[in-house]
């Protein structure tokens, strides 16, 4: 499976805001945005930030959401041909697919400290679907579907520390947490207004229909 595995503060120094791409630390003084001189685009030349082309600038928000959700181009030109077919505005569907893929679930449910991490969760068989084992990260969720985690001591150990650790921590109002089991369901489809990322979705519909 396909997957960036370069310096993942690169990242979020590139497109000039914080992904979250690695949990804790983003919140703490080593993040880069945060410290005064390295929150400059990575690379020799880095320093110099120019306004940008009118394709530029959209490129910028297709791979700022692509790096946030953790998703490489092939998948990003399935969901957004996906989106393109929908009833609803284009860009808002779109979001609303990248919202609900499994391992995003995951992370927003409080079980992980990122997206990463939910991701490899998933990959390793922890997580459970309606009680069937799904290990496909870019599995849809939909209303009505609820999530659990294998029934062994370490996969709930891991769960149920990082839970315990995220209690009070406000979830998106398409999940509903039961912390006792962990146990989450989706009860209703994610909209526009839950993604946390600062984002144009009009720029990312023109650049991909050109």
């Amino acid at each position: 499976m396909a997957r960036n595995v370069g310096p993942q503060c690169r990242l979020c120094r590139r497109e000039g805001i914080k992904l979250f791409l690695k949990g804790v630390r983003c919140d703490t003084a080593k993040c880069p945005i945060e410290r005064q001189g390295h929150n400059n685009p990575p690379g020799m030349h880095g320093w110099r930030r120019s306004r940008g082309t009118s394709y530029g600038i959209r490129l910028r928000e297709k791979q700022k959401v692509k790096r946030y959700y953790g998703v490489l181009e092939k998948q990003f030109r399935i969901y957004f041909a996906r989106a393109s077919k929908q009833k609803q505005n284009t860009g808002a569907a779109l979001l609303s697919f990248l919202e609900r893929r499994l391992d995003n679930a995951v992370f927003r449910s409080g079980f992980t400290v990122s997206r990463r991490a939910s991701r490899q969760l998933v990959n390793h068989g922890h997580i459970y679907v309606n009680d069937h084992k799904v290990d496909v990260a870019s599995y849809l969720v939909k209303p009505g579907d609820f999530i659990t985690v294998k029934d062994s001591e370490k996969s709930l150990k891991q769960v149920r520390e990082q839970v315990d650790a995220n209690k009070g921590r406000q979830l998106p109002g398409w999940l509903s947490l039961d912390e006792k089991t962990p146990k989450v369901t989706i009860l209703a489809m994610p909209t526009r207004d839950d993604v946390q990322i600062p984002v144009e979705e009009h720029l990312i519909v023109e650049l991909c229909s050109m």
